[in-house]
C-alpha cells in the first residue's frame, strides 16, 4: 500500500471517516482540490460540500461537510469539519426545509436577522442538495 495516504475525516461529533484512500476530492476555498498520496503539505479552509475519497480498496466514500479546515501532510490528509454527514445518511426533506427557511429569513423585513448567519446556512443547504443530486447521479 506505497501509494496510499491516510484520510481523516473529523467533525466536533465523531470520527466520520478514518482509512487508506488513493485520491481525495473535496471544495477548497479558491476551488476544487485533489490529493493525492505524497502531496505537499497544505493547510485551507474548505467550502460546504461533498468530499469525495477513492478508497485503497476500490471503494469510494463520500462525506458532506458544512467548512471547516484541511491540513495536508505527504502522508496524511486530515478535514476538520464545522459539520460532517455520511453521503448515505443525507436527507433530502431536511436540507429542502433549512434552505426554505433559511431563504424566509434572508427575506424578512426584521432588522434583527443576522444576515451573515442565514447566508451560510442556506450556502450550507444548497451544498447539501447539490451533494445529494451528485450521491443520487453515480446510483447511490
Amino acid at each position: 500500500m506505497a501509494n496510499t495516504i491516510h484520510v481523516d475525516v473529523v467533525s466536533a461529533e465523531a470520527q466520520i471517516f478514518s482509512g487508506e484512500a488513493t485520491f481525495v476530492a473535496l471544495p477548497g476555498e479558491a476551488g476544487e482540490l485533489g490529493i493525492y498520496p505524497k502531496h505537499t503539505p497544505l493547510i485551507t479552509r474548505i467550502r460546504p460540500g461533498a468530499v469525495r475519497i477513492e478508497k485503497a480498496d476500490g471503494g469510494e466514500e463520500f462525506v458532506f461537510v458544512a467548512g471547516g479546515i484541511l491540513e495536508v501532510q505527504p502522508n496524511g490528509v486530515t478535514v476538520l469539519a464545522d459539520t460532517a454527514i455520511r453521503g448515505g445518511d443525507l436527507d433530502e426533506a431536511k436540507a429542502t426545509a433549512a434552505k426554505q427557511a433559511a431563504e424566509e429569513l434572508m427575506q424578512s423585513q426584521e432588522s434583527k436577522i443576522d444576515y451573515a448567519k442565514a447566508q451560510a446556512e442556506l450556502a450550507s443547504a444548497i451544498a447539501q442538495l447539490a451533494a445529494i443530486q451528485r450521491l443520487r447521479s453515480r446510483g447511490r
